[in-house]
């Protein structure tokens, strides 16, 4: 009698991350029956699913994002629910608010997905945890060594610096940064003794969203009728996609800068046209991720958007069974919803 192979508990096709036992998808990027959601960017929670599953917290973020009408079942984090016989539960990403790691186990074996992940405690996400699994699924958005994230602290102290010198010379600070996650930890952390913070309406829109979950300084958002010397000399938070359009214009006269971890190449800041970079990332940097691979106590490793290649030939140099496999996860490129900086620009 021959020895039957049993197939992979998570598999990789053309709809998404399949758990065939259950009959689910996890992030699916196209249309199925159900779908087990990591979290709110646009990238990993996509419309058009029958029905969704996800943690309590990312509810009103993808109602908001997807619709409200749409079919949606909510857990706390660490609380299992069972699909035909797999147990699943989600537990703290650390990305962004509302983003979990997807743990699915199923006879003796644990599988884990992270989403996309952050080890440092940003003080607006729930801190990411270490959970014990088998097989790994990780983004490798940053997996380069060149990635080396310098405390938070340290980066806020260069943002509302750099804001508190551009209001002495006159100048309105345009920071940009997405409408999910990265705008919400700016906003978590400025210092408001500076002066006010002003939002484009993208910003303002899922801040007043993710307000029901989170205390977060006041804000105001620009408007038709928002006056140009009442922006002077304050901080206004916008989406990358508003920088070269029309709406800018009123911020005059302005300096930009951009927080990501792209900022980490002097390139990626000329080629989007910003006077000021701040490294700040909502992703592991190179360490975080190795750290957190080897904190598991996986043997198999799955890498998935980013430095895929790169990285899994290392993790194999290391001794564990590394390999890749191809999404449309994007990571911070992904982050923001152009359907929803669209609607929501204002003159």
């Amino acid at each position: 009698m021959k020895n039957s192979i049993r197939e992979p508990l998570l598999q990789f096709n053309e709809n998404g991350i399949y758990c065939a036992a259950a009959g689910v998808y996890l992030d699916p990027w196209r249309k199925v029956d159900k779908a087990i959601i990591s979290h709110g960017h646009a990238d990993h929670s996509r419309w058009g699913m029958k029905s969704y599953i996800t943690h309590n917290s990312n509810i009103p973020i993808i109602k908001h994002r997807l619709g409200e009408d749409i079919t949606v079942a909510g857990y706390d984090f660490g609380e299992s629910f069972t699909i035909n016989g797999v147990k699943f539960s989600f537990h703290p990403a650390g990305h962004i608010i509302g983003s979990s790691q997807i743990r699915v186990e199923h006879k003796g074996e644990v599988w884990v997905f992270t989403g996309d992940y952050k080890t440092e405690d940003d003080g607006v996400a729930v801190p990411y945890e270490v959970v014990k699994c088998d097989t790994f699924i990780t983004e490798c958005t940053f997996g380069l060594p060149a990635f080396k994230w310098r405390p938070q602290e340290e980066v806020f102290k260069d943002i509302n610096n750099w804001w508190a010198e551009n209001k002495a010379e006159g100048k309105t600070s345009v920071l940009f940064g997405y409408s999910l996650g990265k705008a919400q930890r700016l906003l978590k952390h400025l210092d408001t003794d500076i002066g006010k913070i002003y939002t484009h309406g993208a910003i303002e829109n899922m801040t007043e969203v993710v307000r029901q979950l989170i205390d977060l300084p006041p804000t105001e958002r620009v408007t038709r009728e928002t006056k140009k010397e009442d922006i002077k000399g304050n901080i206004v938070i916008a989406p990358p996609s508003a920088h070269g359009t029309t709406w800018i214009r009123k911020m005059v006269p302005y300096v930009t800068a951009s927080a990501s971890g792209w900022m980490t190449f002097r390139g990626a800041r000329r080629r989007r046209a910003i006077d000021k970079g701040f490294v700040l990332s909502d992703h592991c940097d190179w360490q975080g991720l190795l750290q957190s691979i080897k904190a598991t106590g996986a043997e198999k490793v799955i890498c998935t958007h980013g430095y895929t290649d790169i990285f899994s030939r290392f993790l194999r140099e290391q001794g564990y069974d590394a390999r890749t496999e191809a999404t449309q996860y994007e990571g911070e490129q992904g982050e923001e919803s152009k359907s929803e900086t669209s609607k929501d620009d204002e003159a």
